[in-house]
């Protein structure tokens, strides 16, 4: 079994897929045209900077793990690069582009998916955007996992796979006393170095206070 894929090849990935289908003419995509890809703006959460030398090197690793392919078309010198995901894990339409949402855009909930994967695949309704991840999630290895439903959220989100087991909630409360016990700890600490600070100039005046005597 391979090891998990990192945060970079999965964008790599999912940008693949996402220009296959966006952008055909354009199709596969050189070094420098994926490089563009993987650090768009829009629609990536989060949004990366990375540099040719990171993507190539994940490119190769990715071609090794037989998910990504070289080509070189006929009367040009430049290499290019797809994606063999459809190969690798035997996905349809409404699959592959439930996962190229969740690889750019990380957990998402079924009504987030159906509306930011509408240039991937035209999702008639939330049920078939349902059923598709039930699909994803029920297999032999799944690539899908539903998350635990946030406090005061009404829809669960889901998570792709690829990167391993799926990211673990925080919740908000858990993360809000974390942030206000971190504070205090910090307000300590400058308390603390004040009373070192203090410490050192008392005794560097009885110093002086005592050679006065000497």
């Amino acid at each position: 079994m391979q090891p998990p894929l990192d945060a970079i090849a999965v964008r790599i990935l999912g940008a693949l897929v996402e220009k296959e289908i966006t952008t055909p003419d354009n199709y596969p995509l050189s070094l420098n045209a994926l490089v563009a890809a993987c650090n768009q703006t829009s629609a990536r959460e989060p949004v990366m900077s990375l540099d040719e030398g990171t993507v190539n090197k994940t490119v190769n690793d990715l071609r090794h793990r037989a998910l990504v392919r070289a080509v070189q078309q006929s009367g040009s010198r430049v290499l290019k690069f797809r994606h063999l995901m459809v190969e690798s894990f035997n996905l349809d339409g409404p699959e592959l582009a439930a996962m190229c949402v969740l690889m750019l855009r990380g957990p998402q909930t079924p009504g987030e998916i159906k509306g930011r994967s509408n240039r991937l695949f035209d999702f008639p309704d939330l049920e078939r955007v349902e059923s598709t991840l039930d699909a994803l999630i029920n297999r032999q290895t799944p690539l899908v996992a539903r998350l635990p439903r946030r406090s005061g959220q009404k829809d669960s989100r889901y998570a792709h796979l690829l990167s391993g087991d799926a990211p673990v909630d925080v919740p908000d409360a858990v993360t809000a006393s974390f942030v206000a016990e971190s504070g205090r700890l910090e307000a300590l600490e400058q308390a603390v170095n004040s009373l070192r600070a203090e410490l050192v100039d008392l005794r560097t005046q009885l110093d002086e206070f005592r050679r006065q005597f000497q």
